[in-house]
């Protein structure tokens, strides 16, 4: 399948080597603003096209699929420009800014008969299948404790005075949106949607949240949710059942689980190997629901996608977390 993608950086270049690493894509052609970019990314992975213009690049008939990873704020008109032009869209997390976006592109893919998917590793992971498969061993459940804690150097920038894109309203940024997705994602694949969402954040001088607290209600059972881009925890994810715990090193990538029974206290490995390069996954099962047409698995990622950005979009509600394209 003929791929293009949208965005020069360390994302847009995992993916493409993910892509490869699939066999399943083929990189045809390449989009930065700047011409000198796209001409460099093209060279450095035999991309025989390059574009400054999305527009002109969406007509391309040697495009199938396009992989965005652009600001965050610019993920809805950049998808949509190509969903018109009937080309697949994986865009990269968070897919959009809210969901009233994500239910006109969703519209306007199955108008023009193409998929639109949500870049989202942790989830296409054989470990995050066999955590689900093996989640009953721990009986019923009764909490979970998913941290994403990771410093940004780019807060150092925010602290000089500047405000890069991911700590800007005006980009759509924030810690919940660009690191708490990761264990959001993983919450509701494992648990499905809950019942009730509440955020405490702590909010920047830009108006977007540096770290939070998310907390989701089910009715046996609390997960909470802990993000931040200020600071940095090195203690693993946890889910606790009656009969026993899950320990994961990770929340993305799920690299390693392990089993503590409660009550013989014997731990048991249950993780297997994966590829460094994680991001494989998610683009071998993408390409395989486009391939195959698989409506049962595209309308299951979708879902998934739907119900973490809707909580997203309630614990910013909560919290007056206004993006620019709201204002």
């Amino acid at each position: 399948m003929n791929l293009a993608t949208v965005g020069t950086g360390w994302i847009t270049t995992s993916f493409i080597e993910a892509a490869k690493l699939s066999g399943k894509f083929n990189l045809t052609a390449v989009y930065s603003r700047t011409e000198e970019k796209a001409k460099e990314l093209a060279h450095t992975y035999h991309a025989a096209h390059y574009y400054t213009d999305i527009g002109e690049m969406a007509k391309s008939p040697e495009i199938q699929a396009v992989y965005i990873a652009s600001p965050n704020s610019v993920h809805f008109e950049q998808a949509l420009t190509f969903l018109k032009n009937k080309k697949h869209v994986i865009c990269e997390k968070p897919i959009f800014s809210n969901t009233a976006e994500l239910d006109e592109a969703y519209q306007v893919a199955e108008e023009n008969g193409v998929y639109l998917f949500e870049a989202i590793r942790n989830i296409h992971a054989p470990n995050f299948r066999i955590l689900k498969d093996k989640l009953q061993m721990a009986g019923k459940l009764r909490s979970a404790m998913l941290p994403y804690i990771q410093y940004s150097s780019r807060y150092d920038l925010f602290l000089k005075g500047e405000v890069p894109n991911i700590f800007s309203s005006a980009f759509s940024g924030g810690a919940l949106v660009d690191l708490g997705v990761y264990p959001l994602f993983l919450a509701i694949g494992l648990f499905g949607e809950p019942d009730k969402v509440t955020y405490h954040p702590v909010i920047l001088s830009s108006g977007v949240d540096g770290s939070g607290t998310l907390v989701l209600e089910y009715q046996d059972f609390v997960c909470t949710i802990l993000c931040s881009k200020i600071s940095h925890s090195v203690i693993p994810c946890e889910i606790h059942g009656e009969k026993g715990t899950f320990i994961l090193e990770n929340a993305a990538p799920i690299s390693e689980i392990t089993f503590i029974d409660s009550h013989s206290k014997k731990t048991e490995t249950l993780s297997v190997a994966q590829e460094e390069q994680d991001m494989v996954y998610e683009c071998i099962n993408i390409a395989e629901i486009i391939e195959t047409n698989d409506d049962t698995r595209y309308q299951k990622v979708s879902r998934l996608s739907k119900i973490v950005l809707s909580i997203t979009e309630e614990a910013r509600k909560q919290n007056n977390i206004v993006f620019g394209v709201e204002r």
